[in-house]
């Protein structure tokens, strides 16, 4: 879906596939793609209407494939975090695709992106809430164990606050992600309650990360300790899958529509 000057606007997608018969003519590029330097099938969000009057209709999903003429594999991108997994540029220059690799049904493209993102959003909610309790239960030990003016870090008030706030945030947020989950499983979780979980739970991944930093003291800036790892990592959980303003925007159009 993201192009090099399109984030979370998909309606601002340049990548285009012209119809040629038997075949598109696909052109354009991606950038920040998942697995893009692993995959041998990637799915391509394009515009297949120039029409701008065609609003959402505009888009379709192909299906290039490895090794098709024009497809070609930038640089895997150096990232702040997450660096076990690879992000890529993909670049499209006149890339015959076969008709038969459209993706359901032409101008259909749109559609199916936003059925799909619930999902999506939900699952980097999920993945935010168990980092939360990954680094909460390491910061836990580590305060048990590591000594200042004579006494153990976990003997100070200040300590068992700040971990008892974020372990009651933590568990209030599980349970409304383990809810928006029973939803996604009977087709009933909305966009909106994904936007609020992917919107909470990634904001609250961000506070539970800092302050078990803070925790940590010096050491929680040392890249071989799990919680800054877990810092560098959680950063991107507040931009993909629609960014937190995006999130923000789509609650907010909903409460205040008529």
């Amino acid at each position: 879906m993201t192009e090099p000057g399109t984030g979370s606007d998909l309606q601002g997608i340049k990548t285009s596939a012209v119809d040629k018969g038997d075949h598109y003519l696909l052109n354009g590029s991606k950038t920040f793609i998942t697995c893009g330097q692993q995959a041998d099938i990637v799915l391509v969000v394009c515009r297949t209407n120039p029409d701008t009057s065609a609003g959402a209709k505009a888009f379709s999903i192909l299906i290039v494939e490895d090794g098709m003429p024009g497809f070609e594999r930038g640089r895997n991108l150096d990232k702040l975090g997450q660096k076990a997994q690879d992000t890529s540029e993909l670049f499209f220059n006149d890339v015959k695709v076969p008709k038969e690799n459209l993706l359901g049904q032409e101008g259909m493209g749109f559609i199916y992106l936003m059925r799909e993102l619930p999902q999506e959003r939900l699952s980097i909610a999920v993945s935010a809430v168990a980092s939360c309790e990954a680094v909460i239960e390491q910061t836990v030990n580590y305060v048990k164990e590591r000594k200042a003016f004579g006494k153990s870090i976990a003997e100070f008030q200040n300590t068992q606050f700040t971990l008892a706030q974020l372990q009651a945030e933590v568990t209030s947020m599980r349970v409304f992600i383990d809810r928006c989950a029973d939803l996604l499983l009977d087709k009933e979780l909305t966009t909106v309650d994904a936007s609020k979980a992917k919107l909470l739970a990634t904001e609250l991944q961000g506070k539970v990360t800092d302050q078990c930093v803070q925790l940590h003291g010096g050491y929680g800036y040392m890249w071989e300790y799990p919680v800054t790892r877990a810092y560098a990592d959680a950063r991107i959980q507040r931009i993909y899958g629609g960014t937190s303003e995006v999130m923000k925007l789509i609650i907010g159009r909903d409460l205040l529509s008529d």
